[in-house]
């Protein structure tokens, strides 16, 4: 079975339990495909040396050989960025600026170099053999925010506007710069050659700077090309080559595709959408990117339930896949509190802010697809019992199930509680 089969089957299995759901519980839909795919992974490992288990042996096989991390990061994560760009009001977002810029960017730091430090701490303590590098790296990919989890499940819950747009800003553009600070000690940690700050800082600059201003270049092509369109057919598809061919040019010139989608669907979706489509035509966009959005993120849900099939658990792993998830829930709440003490200076917000951005920063597919990005032949004692890329997967898997399952399912209630005050 090749991927695209692997693609089918996934897609198959998604809409099944996405119509299942909508006839019979209703709750959200990326929620119901996580809980149903993980409850099935963990059956296949259950029934292993049962009369059952050529079935499971094969259907985990075919998980297993299917490149999750080549599927998201170089696959579909320029279109559903896209699509979450497209979204975004840019009248509301300019009024929540500076709360956006610093959640992404301070906020990310902070989270990083905080669960960095507490896990290596930890770690010393239990005599566990992994490097503070390896301690930042987790930090780094488990901090951003996951635009696809938070985009899919929060924009739903009638959140206060002034609240969503931070929460959907914050994601987008946290991803972004979640991908450059990975990248940059991923560089630091498995490169052959010395790295020093200025390369560092030059990477991070060319990586962010470069995607903002390639995107923002991206767009501002595209709206003339739409713009001189008269087919509905040719604006859609020029959009959909926005998305595919834009994000593969990004890559080539090691500048940040995901900031340069954010940045090209933003100006598509406010500057394109009352400047070079008719209201109707504009709607017929939203409906177009909506059914694709809807469809991959389907396929992504089920391919991160279905990522237990992929995870090794020892008994270290399992202690330290516990631990994450406390510290990851603390470094949040503390990098977003320490954010708002410095806006409160200047106006006043309301009280929930803080928990609701804090326990609604959802963790999905991206942060597992950077752990799988790791190189697999690093040990962590002699007798290679412990992989770092093992290690570092079983402590992003445990953060992302409870991010989706239990953040995402019980976050109504600050939502609720928030929205009965004013704004």
């Amino acid at each position: 079975m090749n991927e695209y089969h692997t693609f089918c089957l996934l897609f198959f299995i998604a809409i099944i339990i996405t119509v299942l759901n909508n006839r019979f519980t209703r709750i959200q839909t990326t929620i119901a495909i996580t809980a149903v795919t993980l409850f099935i992974s963990i059956l296949l490992k259950a029934v292993s040396g049962t009369q059952w288990s050529l079935i499971a042996v094969h259907f985990s096989y075919t998980i297993q050989q299917f490149d999750f991390e080549h599927f998201l990061l170089h696959g579909i994560l320029g279109l559903l960025l896209f699509a979450g760009g497209l979204g975004i009001n840019f009248d509301r977002l300019k009024k929540q600026k500076w709360e956006v810029l610093t959640l992404a960017m301070a906020g990310t730091l902070i989270s990083t170099c905080f669960i960095g430090a507490f896990l290596y701490t930890f770690c010393q303590l239990i005599n566990f053999p992994l490097t503070f590098i390896h301690c930042l790296l987790f930090g780094a990919l488990i901090s951003p925010t996951d635009p696809i989890a938070v985009l899919a499940i929060i924009k739903k819950l009638g959140a206060p506007e002034s609240i969503t747009t931070q929460i959907e800003g914050e994601s987008l553009f946290n991803d972004g710069i979640g991908l450059v600070i990975f990248t940059s000690i991923f560089t630091v940690s498995f490169s052959s050659e010395p790295i020093t700050f200025s390369t560092v800082g030059q990477l991070f600059l060319q990586e962010a700077l470069g995607g903002i201003l390639v995107g923002g270049l991206f767009g501002l092509c595209f709206h003339f090309s739409i713009k001189a369109m008269g087919s509905l057919y040719l604006k859609i598809i020029l959009t959909l080559l926005l998305a595919t061919g834009g994000y593969s040019l990004a890559e080539s010139i090691d500048v940040s595709a995901p900031l340069a989608m954010v940045v090209s669907g933003i100006i598509i979706g406010n500057w394109s959408r009352f400047k070079a489509l008719s209201p109707q035509e504009s709607e017929e966009l939203d409906r177009f990117w909506s059914i694709i959005d809807e469809c991959l993120n389907s396929v992504l849900f089920a391919m991160v339930g279905f990522t237990l099939l992929v995870v090794s658990f020892n008994s270290q792993d399992w202690l330290l896949a516990m631990l994450a998830v406390p510290i990851v829930l603390i470094a949040r709440y503390f990098s977003v509190s320490l954010c708002y003490q410095f806006f409160a200076k200047f106006k006043a917000y309301n009280p929930y802010s803080v928990g609701i951005i804090a326990w609604g920063g959802l963790r999905g597919g991206l942060a597992i697809a950077m752990a799988l990005s790791i190189p697999a032949d690093i040990w962590l004692d002699s007798n290679h019992i412990l992989n770092l890329k093992q290690v570092i997967l079983a402590m992003t898997y445990s953060v992302v199930i409870f991010s989706i399952l239990v953040q995402g399912s019980t976050i109504s209630g600050l939502v609720s509680e928030a929205n009965q005050l004013k704004q």
